[in-house]
């Protein structure tokens, strides 16, 4: 079980803020409600106050003030996480949005990046350069978040995770010390964070490896859904060059002016490709896509690498969804899945199909705490839906379906996990990895300050 304090203490606000080069924003102000929102609307948490630090020396006050007070610590980069974890009821909140500071190497190698900045503004102010890190895919998520969960995106194949292009860290630790976490400075901690989200510290700059990358040819297809196009996507995205990373969504067509009127509501493949290879082999490489049948909308095209990330989804209020690894689908999973889509009642739900391997494969399982680079496929399951009250109807559905799809304790990407039990945290971190995990965590946070995350309790002793 995770630990907590006994009790806590009220802070003063006044002090916080002579305190802080930052902002602090507390119930009383104007902005407090604006401040406290995360990215689900649903989640209405009122923490006693919001600290938009300015720097690492803000957030060792801040997390000074909160081991001294007991007070529930929250961390927000982008505020994306499913459970609401970047806010706090309560609590008080480290929201690093204000620190977008961006240094890139004379060299054009490497950048240093403070982590309130997403990684769709990251990715165009690389961009500008010519360069790109393989992020997540969408454009508003923190970049800590993000690459502190592994980092699983258009990139994974041809360059692997995020964290495989995290070079080093500036990090926060639990008694308000600030490091920098490396192969060669702090190691054990650098390899925990890699994967490990935020149970470990409050990481304010990353250094990262960019890569050339201007053009590509990529965007979205929209295919009608059958199980032979659902399987033929997966075999071909597996048949592909790693130059090749894609994402399968299968759905039911929204009422956008795009898609035909005659397919809304019907199942349908909505297909994510970036193709980072020659860019005169990019038909051949795209080939066996068009060739699963006649598209409702094809968009893909060359395009600079960060027009990947433009357009955002609709505002959702709540989401219930679960993910795992696996190795590959059985041949009547397809089936299954558009059999089972019909039968939820969520404004909006879909099946997201992530084929891995390349690069992140060519990494060890344990040289990071991101354990799954064995698995060839990543199944996330997702219903967004407005009324909290159908909270335990969405949830069933999505139980239901990833059972039916052969989950089975077969560990998911903590990125986009939601509230979960320690159970479901543990099989995340599978083999030794947690154990390693439980006893990091007691070097470096033995009291579990960091407690609001998919949370690895210390070690016990």
């Amino acid at each position: 079980m995770s630990s907590t304090p006994q009790q806590s203490q009220e802070i003063s606000i006044p002090d916080l803020r002579s305190d802080l080069a930052g902002e602090v924003i507390g119930p009383d102000d104007a902005a407090y409600d604006e401040a406290r929102q995360v990215i689900f609307k649903g989640i209405d948490r009122r923490p006693a106050a919001v600290a938009r630090v300015a720097g690492a020396q803000d957030v060792a006050r801040v997390i000074t003030l909160a081991r001294e007070t007991g007070l529930e610590l929250a961390v927000r980069s982008g505020g994306h996480s499913r459970a609401g974890y970047g806010t706090s009821e309560g609590g008080i909140v480290i929201d690093l949005s204000g620190m977008r500071g961006l240094d890139i190497a004379p060299d054009l190698k490497t950048a240093w990046v403070e982590t309130g900045m997403t990684a769709g503004e990251y990715t165009t102010a690389v961009g500008e350069r010519g360069r790109a890190t393989g992020l997540g895919d969408t454009g508003s998520v923190g970049i800590g978040g993000i690459t502190l969960a592994g980092g699983i995106g258009f990139l994974v194949r041809k360059y692997g995770l995020t964290i495989d292009d995290l070079l080093a860290a500036e990090v926060v630790t639990a008694d308000g010390e600030i490091v920098q976490a490396s192969e060669q400075s702090e190691p054990d901690l650098f390899w925990a964070i890699r994967g490990g989200e935020g149970n470990f510290g409050v990481a304010t700059r990353l250094q990262l490896r960019l890569h050339e990358i201007s053009q590509i040819v990529g965007g979205m297809v929209m295919l009608p859904a059958s199980p032979e196009v659902i399987n033929g996507f997966i075999g071909a995205a597996e048949a592909a060059q790693d130059e090749l990373s894609t994402i399968a969504n299968v759905m039911l067509a929204p009422p956008m002016p795009f898609i035909p009127e005659e397919a809304h509501g019907k199942p349908v493949l909505l297909g994510m490709l970036a193709d980072v290879g020659p860019a005169d082999q990019a038909e051949s490489v795209l080939a066996p896509f068009r060739a699963l049948g006649k598209p409702y909308a094809d968009m893909v095209r060359p395009i600079r690498y960060p027009e990947i990330y433009e357009g955002e989804g609709p505002e959702v209020r709540y989401a219930a969804g679960t993910n795992f690894f696996t190795d590959a689908l059985e041949p009547t999973d397809a089936a299954t899945i558009l059999e089972q889509l019909h039968q939820s009642t969520a404004m909006m739900k879909a099946v997201q199909l992530r084929v891995l391997g390349g690069a992140l494969a060519r990494v060890p399982n344990d040289a990071t705490a991101f354990a799954h680079r064995d698995r060839g496929l990543m199944v996330n399951i997702a219903a967004m839906y407005m009324d909290p009250g159908e909270k335990d109807t969405h949830d069933a559905w999505v139980a239901g379906l990833a059972d039916s799809l052969g989950k089975d304790e077969a560990g998911g990407y903590v990125g986009f996990l939601g509230e979960e039990d320690e159970g479901t945290v543990r099989a995340a971190y599978p083999g030794p990895t947690w154990d390693r995990l439980r006893g990091l965590k007691r070097r470096y946070d033995p009291d579990n300050l960091f407690r609001l995350n998919h949370n690895i309790p210390p070690a016990d002793g």
